[in-house]
C-alpha cells in the first residue's frame, strides 16, 4: 500500500454530451432533468465547442502539482467520472490529502472523500483543506491578473469602468439553513476588490449561474442574488459604459465562464450600451498550482 496520495477533489464536468442527462440527474441528486433542460445545457456545451476543458485543465493541474510536491496526485470528482470512489478505491493510499477545487465549500468536497473511504477495507486516513478563498497567496493571483487587465486600458477607460466579481449562485434556502459560502465569497470579492481600488474605483457584487431546474413542486427556485442582469441594469442606469468580469468564486475556465459570461454576460452588457472584458481564469498556471502546492505541503505526512 503506498503511503499517501493528494486528491484534487472537483465538482465533476462531462465530456461526452451524450452523459448529460445523467450527470444532471446527479447533481439532482437522482432526479432526472426535464429534457428541456438537457437540450439547453447541450446548447450551452456545443456553443463552447462541444466540451468544457475543465477536466483537462484539472488533470494539467495534477501533474504540475505531482512535480511540486513529489507526491502522487490524482483528479476526482464527487459527481462524475471520474468519481471519487472509484478513485480512491484504485489507488491503495494509506493516507489521503484532500486539495477541494471549490474554495469556498471546501468541507463538502473533503467530507464526500471522507465518506468513500470509509466503505474501503482497511480505510484510509483522510485529511483534507478547509476554505481557502481568502488565502493570501490565491488574492495574489486574482489581483494579478485583475492588474494585467487593467494594464490594457487607459485612465479614463478604467474610470468609466465597473469591476464586476462574479461568484456561482446557490439556492438561497442553502444559504438561509447556515451554509458559510456567501461569506466566504463576499469576504474575498471584497477583499481583491479593495486590493485594486487604485485601477478600478467602482466595483460590484454580483452570483452567476442560477440553476435552471424548478424547486420542490415545480414551484420557482429562489437564488441566492444579485444576479447579473439586475446587476448590469444598475451599472447602466449609473451611466458607467465598460464591465470588467472578475470571476473570483472560479478556478479554471468551463461552461460557467466560457458560455455564462463570455457568450450571454457579453451579450446583456451589449444590450445595455455596455462594452465587456474578463479577466483571464487561474487555470493551470504555475502561480495557482503554487497556491495549491502551499496548501498541500502542511498536510502531507
Amino acid at each position: 500500500m503506498s503511503k499517501q496520495a493528494v486528491i484534487l477533489a472537483t465538482h465533476g464536468t462531462v465530456e461526452d454530451l451524450d452523459d448529460l442527462a445523467g450527470f444532471v440527474t446527479n447533481i439532482r441528486r437522482g432526479h432526472a432533468p426535464p429534457p428541456e433542460l438537457v437540450r439547453e445545457l447541450r446548447h450551452r456545451y456545443e456553443a463552447i465547442g462541444g466540451q468544457s476543458p475543465l477536466n483537462e485543465i484539472t488533470r494539467s493541474v495534477a501533474r504540475k502539482l505531482e512535480a511540486r510536491l513529489g507526491v502522487a496526485v490524482h483528479m476526482a470528482s464527487r459527481l462524475w467520472k471520474p468519481l471519487v470512489s472509484d478513485v480512491i478505491g484504485d489507488l491503495g493510499a494509506a493516507r489521503l490529502v484532500v486539495v477541494p477545487m471549490a474554495q469556498h465549500s471546501s468541507p463538502i468536497y473533503v467530507e464526500a472523500v471522507a465518506k468513500a473511504a470509509q466503505a474501503l477495507s482497511p480505510s484510509p486516513e483522510v485529511v483534507g483543506v478547509g476554505n481557502w478563498g481568502q488565502t493570501p497567496a490565491l488574492l495574489d493571483a486574482f489581483e494579478r491578473r485583475v492588474r494585467a487587465l487593467a494594464a490594457t486600458l487607459s485612465a479614463a477607460e478604467r474610470e468609466a469602468s465597473v469591476l464586476l466579481l462574479s461568484a456561482h449562485s446557490l439556492p438561497k434556502a442553502i444559504v438561509d439553513a447556515g451554509d458559510p459560502y456567501a461569506r466566504e465569497a463576499q469576504a474575498a470579492a471584497e477583499a481583491i476588490a479593495h486590493r485594486v481600488r487604485d485601477v478600478f474605483s467602482h466595483h460590484e457584487i454580483a452570483y452567476q449561474s442560477q440553476g435552471m431546474s424548478p424547486g420542490p413542486g415545480g414551484r420557482p427556485m429562489a437564488w441566492l442574488g444579485p444576479d447579473l442582469p439586475e446587476t448590469l441594469d444598475a451599472i447602466a442606469a449609473a451611466g458607467l459604459r465598460r464591465v470588467v468580469f472578475a470571476p473570483i468564486g472560479f478556478l479554471a475556465d468551463h461552461v460557467e465562464i466560457l458560455y455564462d459570461l463570455d457568450i450571454e454576460a457579453k451579450r446583456w452588457a451589449s444590450d445595455r450600451g455596455l462594452s465587456f472584458a474578463r479577466v483571464a481564469s487561474l487555470n493551470d498556471d504555475d502561480d495557482f498550482v503554487e497556491v495549491l502546492a502551499t496548501l498541500a505541503r502542511p498536510l502531507l505526512a
